[in-house]
């Protein structure tokens, strides 16, 4: 069993509030927008981190993660990638990797909007963690945290960590 926590769209932003949660999980998954390599750097200095790069990434964190993951965790076949829209309205590059991969979970960041939809037609369920940033349009920093055991996804728990903009501690970029 391993217990993940799923984040997006920090953009540069890594305060005690996310590190809290980094310290409960055995992953970190990002879903894109970085927005600083400081900020990967911290998570992956705490627990094992996967990441995908976002639209606001620059070369350095493209450098250090791609425009998409796939991978198995625990019987669990995931993809990861950060502009993907919705079931039912994937971009078209989405489509063709849903297609590809065959996702038992697939993960998206891009809306700042937390949602966990099932979609039946393409088999998978959709998660977007919402945004973990204190930059943007959302009212309030939400994450997502699951465990994945045995070809299942069980235990979600969607995390609210205050509101945008109202930081307390930041670390802005660095732990």
């Amino acid at each position: 069993m391993k217990k993940i926590l799923l984040l997006s769209d920090t953009h540069g932003c890594f305060d005690s509030k996310i590190s809290n949660y980094v310290n409960q999980a055995d992953e970190v998954w990002h879903a894109g927008d970085i927005g600083k390599l400081e900020v990967l750097d911290s998570l992956t200095a705490l627990k094992p981190s996967r990441a995908v790069y976002g639209n606001i990434d620059g070369d350095k964190v493209r450098l250090q993660a791609p425009e998409v993951l796939s991978f198995n965790c625990e019987g669990v076949n995931v993809l990861i990638m950060h502009i993907a829209g919705y079931p039912g309205r994937y971009t078209p590059q989405a489509k063709r990797l849903i297609s590809q991969y065959k996702p038992k979970l697939f993960i998206c960041g891009h809306s700042h909007i937390l949602k966990v939809i099932q979609d039946k037609k393409m088999g998978h369920l959709h998660m977007n963690p919402g945004a973990a940033g204190i930059s943007g349009f959302h009212k309030v920093r939400t994450m997502l945290r699951f465990e994945v055991s045995q070809g299942k996804i069980q235990n979600l728990e969607a995390i609210e960590i205050g509101l945008r903009g109202a930081l307390s501690n930041a670390v802005d970029g660095a732990n």
